[in-house]
């Protein structure tokens, strides 16, 4: 019976030991592919692109931004940081310094959007951002606003944002119950509305076997169905179409 145990506790110990080394291996063919994040900033992209290849990375230059402290071409910040660990392959991303804001922030409120966009690449800039609102009496595509302000300082990035006006809501109308009326009062009503009267088409006869009846539009046709019917939205300019007879 003893011997029985001391087998079973060989057998033991023999698992522990090779699942520990299993587990030391796999963590050091995992550390063995990472390498240490090169400190980028103050060079150039040039020479921190030779610098990450060499340590198995890639760079990637994302933006770039005004710097008073950074010279311009060079480096300005780096992402993961220096002395981060990071498997082989990874991507460093990093931004470019433009050196010191020397471009003056043109005022492109009021202008139209193809307008302001001319004169921001103008200057040199890039347009941002583009948002939109709804204004009334605003004609579309008419800039609102814009981020950074005119002849702003200590702008960060060379682009500009701009809040655009638009296109306004078509104005829709709710239709009345015309049916019973008269045409002749019916009409002035609907262009009064500003909407357009379309097709008056005759009643059709209930009776198949009938010929059709001889049918003259004129004031007194009286309304028996419209389109579109009421309580319905029709769009202002729209065209209502009636049966009379």
């Amino acid at each position: 019976m003893k011997s029985f145990f001391r087998l079973v506790l060989l057998v033991l110990a023999l698992v522990v030991v090779a699942l520990i080394s299993a587990l030391t291996a796999m963590r050091l063919a995992i550390h063995g592919h990472e390498v240490n994040v090169p400190d980028l900033v103050g060079k150039s992209p040039a020479a921190a692109r030779m610098i990450v290849e060499q340590s198995g990375l890639e760079l990637n230059v994302e933006r770039q931004y005004y710097s008073p402290t950074v010279p311009e071409g060079k480096i300005l910040s780096q992402l993961p940081p220096a002395g981060s660990q990071v498997r082989r392959g990874w991507q460093v991303r990093v931004a470019e310094s433009l050196g010191p804001q020397r471009v003056e922030i043109p005022n492109v409120t009021g202008q139209s959007e193809r307008v302001a966009n001319i004169n921001i690449r103008r200057r040199g800039l890039d347009v941002g951002a583009i948002a939109q609102m709804r204004l009334a009496d605003t004609p579309e595509g008419q800039v609102l606003a814009q981020a950074p302000p005119p002849n702003a300082s200590g702008v960060s990035a060379p682009k500009i944002s701009l809040l655009v006006a638009e296109a306004p809501l078509p104005q829709t109308l709710v239709m009345p119950n015309l049916v019973g009326q008269t045409l002749g009062s019916v009409t002035p009503l609907v262009q009064d509305a500003g909407l357009h009267v379309g097709t008056v088409s005759p009643a059709t006869s209930e009776n198949p076997v009938a010929p059709p009846p001889t049918f003259t539009v004129s004031p007194a046709s009286i309304i028996l169905s419209q389109n579109p019917a009421a309580g319905e939205k029709i769009t202002l300019g729209g065209v209502v179409n009636f049966t009379a007879r």
